[in-house]
């Protein structure tokens, strides 16, 4: 009877256990193989349904998607971790919500779903290696890994997370992830009210290149003279690294503009104030405000502001953006 599906499973053993842990609590194997169950990977057993995610409002969001997949597939993996054992990398990353580019499989450009998406477990010292269908796994000095716990987890923190992933990610990429997690929330008239606190600071990253040799490390140091603490979304992030690195000046992030007679017309993503340039970046979020960006863009030219207005196709040509911004600049 122990192998039949209708067992109830002790409570004791929560959402994800392994194996080993369900005989222990004396599940027979037969009952661990019940469609009930789900067997994300070698070992693991999950109640069915229990990470699922289908109450999210950006299902057609990509970077989203992938995220939220990796996060499941950390939950799910939990019951394997032991000892020195820790989430890094883009699962790191991805468990304190930061952006990544999207990854990408196979020769057609496929984006990788929930069970192509790869974890990344790390290994302090001398303890044996995660070694299991689905995980890419790393040995790090203890010196250039400082872990954290988050709801039952351990994982890289986000300086460590950073610091690793110069192995992997792209300059403007790398900038994008530090100016989320540096993010200073400062109040203002057309700022979100919030006490939140940056996940890390510009120091603190300086502090972990310097801690010793690291892969990567040339990206990482120049990456972190472009990283700020203003940058509001990741693809405000992208179009300053590619006005900046073209050589163009750098760009006020996210100020409060008022005209002349001291009437506020927006917030404004990225502001040449001299020369009353605006650039905004109008992404997959904002389709929810679309009307409201449409009078504030609206006020800001009838105030005498010239509003270079980006999206996800202006970027794909990036000198495309960056020669708009030019001859604006010009004028």
């Amino acid at each position: 009877m122990q192998g039949n599906r209708h067992v109830p499973l002790p409570a004791p053993l929560g959402d994800a256990f392994t194996v080993r842990s369900g005989i222990a609590f004396g599940l027979a194997r037969g009952r661990m193989r019940g469609p009930d169950l789900e067997k994300p990977f070698y070992g693991v057993r999950v109640r069915e349904g229990s990470f699922s995610d289908d109450d999210s409002d950006d299902d057609n969001n990509p970077y989203a998607m992938q995220r939220r997949a990796r996060v499941r597939r950390a939950r799910e993996f939990q019951p394997r971790m032991r000892g020195q054992h820790f989430f890094s990398h883009e699962t790191a990353a991805s468990l304190w919500g930061a952006p990544l580019p999207l990854e990408r499989t196979g020769d057609d450009d496929h984006i990788a779903g929930y069970e192509e998406l790869r974890l990344h477990v790390s290994t302090i010292g001398t303890e044996a290696l995660q070694r299991t269908s689905g995980v890419t796994r790393h040995r790090v000095h203890a010196h250039l890994a400082e872990t954290c716990r988050v709801e039952g987890m351990d994982i890289a923190t986000p300086t460590s997370t950073w610091a690793m992933l110069g192995a992997h990610l792209a300059i403007s990429d790398l900038v994008v992830l530090g100016d989320f997690l540096c993010r200073v929330w400062r109040p203002g008239f057309g700022r979100p009210p919030t006490d939140r606190e940056p996940l890390t600071t510009r120091v603190q990253l300086e502090e972990a290149l310097r801690a010793g040799r690291r892969v990567g490390a040339a990206r990482l140091r120049e990456a972190l003279t472009l990283i700020r603490e203003d940058s509001w979304s990741p693809r405000e992030s992208l179009v300053r690294y590619h006005l900046v690195s073209s050589g163009l000046p750098e760009p006020e992030l996210n100020i409060d503009v008022y005209d002349d007679d001291g009437r506020f017309l927006g917030c404004v993503d990225m502001a040449y104030r001299a020369q009353k340039v605006a650039v905004e970046y109008h992404g997959y979020l904002h389709s929810a405000t679309w009307a409201d960006d449409v009078e504030r863009v609206a006020r800001l030219r009838a105030a005498g502001w010239t509003v270079i207005e980006v999206t996800a196709s202006t970027l794909k040509d990036p000198q495309r953006l960056v020669d708009r911004v030019a001859a604006a600049l010009r004028r």
